[in-house]
C-alpha cells in the first residue's frame, strides 16, 4: 500500500488556537478538583490563556505563510487580537455576574475559550472546510453559552432559536461551498482565487456566492437575516451577549472578507451590488427598529445590526482602504459595545435586571463615573468626534467615496444621523430624568470596573490617535493576498 503523506501543516499557525484549547482543558480539570471558594481562580486562568494567546500572536506578527490549512499572516493575527480583547473584557465582567446568576463557572469559562478557538480558526483558515469547522466550533460553544442560564426561560428560548436558525444558516453556507467547489475544483482559497480570475463568472458560481452571502449574513446579523438577533441577545446572559456582539461578529467578518475580498475578489462586480443592497437594508432596518426600543439590550441588539451595515459598506468599497477601514471599525466597535454592556451589567441585580431605559433615569447624578462612561460609549456609537466611533465611520465612508460609492456613503451618514436619536436618548434619561432605583455600583465590583475603564480608554484614545491603528489594519489587510 502506498503510504498517505501527512498534511502540510505550519505548526506555528496552530499555536494561538492550541493555547486556547490547552487553557480550556486546564479550566475543566481544575474545576473538578478545586473548592467552591477557589473558583475565582478560574477567572485568572482564563484571562491568562487569552493574554498569552494575544502575546504570542503579537510575537508572530510579520510572518507570512499560507501553505497549510491555517494561514500565519498579519490578517489572522490582527483578528486574534480582537478575539483576545473580547475574551479578556468578557471574563472581567463575568465574575460577579456568575455569582449573581448561579451559572457554573468551569463550564462557562471553558466554553468561552472553545468559542474563541473557533474564531481563531475562522480568521486564519485558508480553505472553505476549515472555515466551516471553525464556524461550527464557535457556534456550538455559543449555542450552549446562550442557554447556560438554564434556570431562566428566556435563556433557554434564546438558545433554541439561535440553534435552529443557525443550523439552517450553516446548511446554506455548506451548500454554497459545495457549489464553489463544483465550479473551481478546489476548496483552497488561493486556488479558488486563481480559477475565478481565469474563468470569470458563471451561473453556478453566482448561486454559490448567493448561498455564502446567506450563511455569512446570518452570522454577522445582516438584514434580512437578522431576525434572531434581538431575541437571542435579550435572552442570553448579558456577558454572553457582549461576547457575541463583538467576538462572533468579528470572526464572521474575518471569514467573510477572506472569502469575498480575496478568493472572490476577481468577480467583485458580480457580488458588490447585492452586498450594497444588504448594507443599505441592514443600516436602515437596524436604526429604524432601534428607535422604538425601550429595553437597552434590544436597543443595542438592533444597534449591532446597524453597525454590521456600516462594516458591509467597507466591504462593498473593497480594495486596500475598504479592507483597512473594515478591520479598524471592528476594533472600534469592540471597545464601544463591550463598554456599553459593562455599564448594563453594573446595574444588574439578582431580582431585577434593570435593563429598561427608565431604569437609567438619574444614573448620571447618582453615579457620575458610571454615567460618564455610558455617555462616552453612546456618543461614540453615534459617531461624535473625537471618539473612535467617529473615526471608524470616517474611514468607512471615505473608503466608499474613494471607490465611487458616493450614494452608499450618503445613506450611511443619514443612518448615522438617525441613530443619534436613540443613543442620545440614553444620555438624556441619565441626566435629565429623576430616578429612585438603587443599584450596586460598579466600584464594588473591581473586575467589572476595570473592564469599563479599559473599554472607555480604548474608545477615547483610539479616536484621538487613530493613525497607528489604521496603519496596522492596512498592513494586516494587505497580508491577505
Amino acid at each position: 500500500m502506498t503510504p498517505i503523506p501527512p498534511p502540510d501543516i505550519n505548526w506555528l499557525a496552530v499555536v494561538p488556537s492550541g493555547l486556547l484549547v490547552l487553557t480550556a482543558i486546564l479550566v475543566l480539570f481544575w474545576d473538578l478538583w478545586i473548592q467552591e471558594e477557589d473558583r475565582p481562580h478560574l477567572v485568572w486562568l482564563t484571562i491568562s490563556g487569552f493574554v498569552l494567546t494575544g502575546a504570542v500572536s503579537f510575537g508572530l506578527w510579520g510572518q507570512a505563510d499560507a501553505s497549510g490549512p491555517l494561514a500565519l499572516d498579519s490578517y489572522a493575527l490582527f483578528f486574534n487580537g480582537i478575539f483576545c480583547l473580547a475574551g479578556v473584557l468578557t471574563v472581567l465582567m463575568s465574575g460577579s455576574y456568575l455569582d449573581l446568576t448561579k451559572i457554573r463557572q468551569g463550564e462557562y469559562y471553558a466554553l468561552l475559550l472553545f468559542a474563541a478557538v473557533g474564531m481563531v480558526l475562522m480568521a486564519a483558515a485558508t480553505d472553505l472546510i476549515t472555515i466551516f469547522l471553525g464556524l461550527e466550533t464557535m457556534s456550538i460553544a455559543v449555542y450552549v453559552l446562550t442557554g447556560i442560564w438554564h434556570q431562566r426561560l428566556a435563556s433557554n428560548e434564546a438558545a433554541l432559536k439561535y440553534f435552529l436558525l443557525g443550523a439552517f444558516a450553516s446548511g446554506f453556507l455548506l451548500y454554497g461551498m459545495a457549489l464553489i467547489y463544483g465550479v473551481t475544483g478546489s476548496l483552497q482559497l488561493a486556488v479558488i482565487a486563481e480559477q475565478v480570475a481565469a474563468q470569470g463568472s458563471s451561473p453556478l458560481l453566482l448561486v454559490g456566492m448567493g448561498l455564502l452571502l446567506v450563511g455569512f449574513g446570518f452570522k454577522v446579523a445582516a438584514a434580512p437575516f437578522h431576525v434572531w438577533t434581538p431575541d437571542v441577545y435579550e435572552g442570553s446572559p448579558t456577558t454572553i451577549t457582549a461576547f457575541m456582539v463583538v467576538g462572533v461578529k468579528a470572526a464572521a467578518f474575518a471569514a467573510f472578507a477572506r472569502v469575498f475580498l480575496y478568493a472572490l475578489a476577481a468577480v467583485h462586480a458580480e457580488w458588490q451590488g447585492v452586498v450594497w443592497v444588504i448594507a443599505v437594508l441592514t443600516m436602515t432596518v437596524g436604526n429604524l427598529t432601534a428607535l422604538v426600543q425601550t429595553n437597552i439590550k434590544r436597543m443595542l441588539a438592533y444597534s449591532s445590526v446597524a453597525h454590521a451595515g456600516y462594516v458591509l459598506v467597507a466591504m462593498v468599497a473593497g480594495k486596500e482602504l475598504g479592507g483597512a477601514a473594515m478591520m479598524y471599525y471592528l476594533v472600534a466597535y469592540g471597545f464601544m459595545n463591550l463598554g456599553a454592556f459593562g455599564v448594563v451589567l453594573s446595574l444588574n441585580r439578582q431580582d431585577q435586571p434593570n435593563e429598561e431605559l427608565r431604569d437609567y433615569a438619574g444614573l448620571g447624578f447618582r453615579y457620575p463615573a458610571l454615567g460618564m462612561a455610558m455617555a462616552i460609549f453612546m456618543l461614540s456609537l453615534t459617531g461624535v468626534p473625537p471618539l473612535v466611533g467617529f473615526t471608524g465611520k470616517f474611514y468607512v465612508f471615505s473608503a466608499a467615496v474613494e471607490a465611487g460609492y458616493i450614494g452608499l456613503a450618503v445613506i450611511g451618514v443619514l443612518n448615522s444621523a438617525v441613530s443619534a436619536y436613540y443613543y442620545i436618548r440614553v444620555i438624556v434619561t441619565m441626566y435629565m430624568e429623576e430616578g429612585d432605583a438603587g443599584f450596586e455600583i460598579a466600584a464594588l465590583r473591581p473586575a467589572l470596573s476595570a473592564a469599563i475603564i479599559i473599554a472607555a480608554a480604548g474608545t477615547v484614545l483610539l479616536g484621538i490617535f487613530p493613525s497607528a491603528s489604521i496603519s496596522i489594519a492596512r498592513e494586516s489587510f494587505l497580508s491577505l493576498g
